[in-house]
């Protein structure tokens, strides 16, 4: 079960909301050292390293969604909140 579970409704076309959540998954990649793949309409990320060590999820982009699923290591779970937080942000600014 995920630890962190959030949903957007959007108006942008898939292959938009999949470029904009594409840029997020690279921004990520720089800040806290993910690696992400694209399956399908799903971007699938862990960290293997780094301040996100341990972190693993998923970014589901549909015609009018995108679900964000984030499994949180036990040491950063005291710190779910801030990082739903943040999570929110990007994903508000995402769509």
């Amino acid at each position: 079960m995920a630890t962190i579970e959030l949903s957007r409704s959007h108006s942008l076309s898939i292959d938009d909301a999949k470029a904009k959540a594409e840029e997020l998954a690279k921004g990520m990649e720089g800040k806290l050292g993910i690696s992400w793949k694209w399956d399908g309409n799903t971007i699938r990320f862990d960290a293997p390293s780094g301040a996100a060590k341990g972190t693993k999820g998923e970014v589901r982009v549909s015609d009018k969604q995108v679900q964000v699923s984030i499994d949180l290591p036990f040491m950063l779970r005291v710190m779910k909140g801030t990082i739903e937080d943040k999570v929110k942000e990007k994903l508000d600014a995402l769509v």
